[in-house]
């Protein structure tokens, strides 16, 4: 049975002034978190690497997954960059959001942003965890911004949001940090949001080939994540499965709640492509300039063809935040090849 094309978004009426002001919220703490006069990006500003990959649509998929980019079997060249989710360059010793981002490069199609329709490029953001933990654009930005100036900082999200979801926002986040990150190489990342998918809608995740060893422990160094992964690729490639989970309901797997995880028990993962990660140097001197080139360019989810355009009140909040943080960085063009 195909998936259901049910879903829908809610449009508030005051959505765009009220993003905007969101978006101005963000790029203040970008502002604050500049180092030696350079602005960085407002979230996952330290780039821990920057790296060359090639992904792969998978053949025979079934029907309802041939859309766009998965239409046909391919291989597309990408970039791929690793980093903490923290507005600020920490220690990668500090509990944090960790994310991946995947700029697929060579894919054909009209794009949703606006000056940028004919860009060959298609972005896939995710993080370590399946949900983001906030309902809406409202709730992240009231935490992240308030989280960065405890305690009254924290007082003002409490007034905004509400002291008990405020609790449990944390409480959750403080779980998630607890879950150790021994590699790269070894973790699962998931969307936490949802994306158009032709007339469907999905979530979708990068679940890894590779697992960790028995008993293998975090490093202890504050570049540790890229010196593990760095180690790994000059022995060998990387790969993740890309799958997504179709769209079942509102309640299951709502499109405007950002909070509630889509479960596999109620939307099953389908591998649709593979990422890889060649055998590689990151500190050779290829491998720097690489990773400065990546570091230069934007990682959007709305850097995307209309048939995978996000979904729901986080991404299109995203849409606005993007394009003041890349403007007032100066990220560079897409890449054409």
């Amino acid at each position: 049975m195909a998936p259901s094309t049910a879903w829908k978004e809610v449009v508030a009426p005051d959505e765009g002034e009220r993003f905007e002001r969101l978006a101005n919220a963000l790029k203040e703490l970008q502002t604050r978190a500049a180092r030696d006069g350079r602005l960085g990006r407002a979230a996952h500003h330290k780039g821990q690497l920057g790296l060359e990959g090639e992904f792969e649509v998978l053949p025979d998929l079934p029907a309802e997954a041939r859309v766009a980019l998965f239409a046909a079997p391919a291989k597309y060249r990408a970039y791929v960059r690793v980093s903490n989710g923290s507005p600020s360059y920490q220690s990668d010793r500090k509990p944090d959001v960790r994310g991946i981002a995947v700029k697929v490069v060579g894919v054909a199609g009209k794009k949703v942003i606006p000056g940028m329709q004919d860009a060959i490029t298609q972005d896939f953001l995710l993080i370590r965890s399946p949900t983001t933990g906030f309902r809406d654009s409202r709730e992240f930005v009231s935490v992240v911004v308030g989280a960065a100036s405890p305690p009254f900082g924290l007082l003002k999200a409490a007034a905004q949001v509400g002291v008990g979801r405020l609790f449990r926002i944390l409480k959750r986040t403080l779980a998630s940090f607890k879950i150790p990150m021994v590699s790269v190489a070894t973790t699962r990342y998931f969307s936490a949001a949802p994306i158009r998918f032709g007339t469907y809608a999905v979530h979708f995740a990068l679940t890894p080939h590779a697992r960790d060893d028995a008993g293998a422990t975090p490093g202890t160094g504050p570049d540790y994540i890229a010196d593990e992964l760095s180690g790994r690729l000059r022995a060998g490639s990387v790969t993740w499965d890309f799958q997504v989970q179709f769209f079942v309901d509102d309640e299951r797997t709502p499109i405007e709640d950002g909070s509630v995880e889509w479960k596999a028990a109620d939307a099953p993962f389908l591998t649709v492509a593979r990422l890889t990660l060649p055998r590689q140097d990151p500190d050779s001197e290829a491998g720097r300039a690489l990773a400065t080139r990546i570091e230069s360019l934007s990682f959007d989810p709305w850097h995307a063809l209309e048939d995978l355009r996000p979904l729901g009140d986080l991404m299109r909040a995203r849409n606005v935040a993007y394009r003041v943080s890349t403007a007032a960085r100066g990220a560079a063009p897409e890449p054409r090849e």
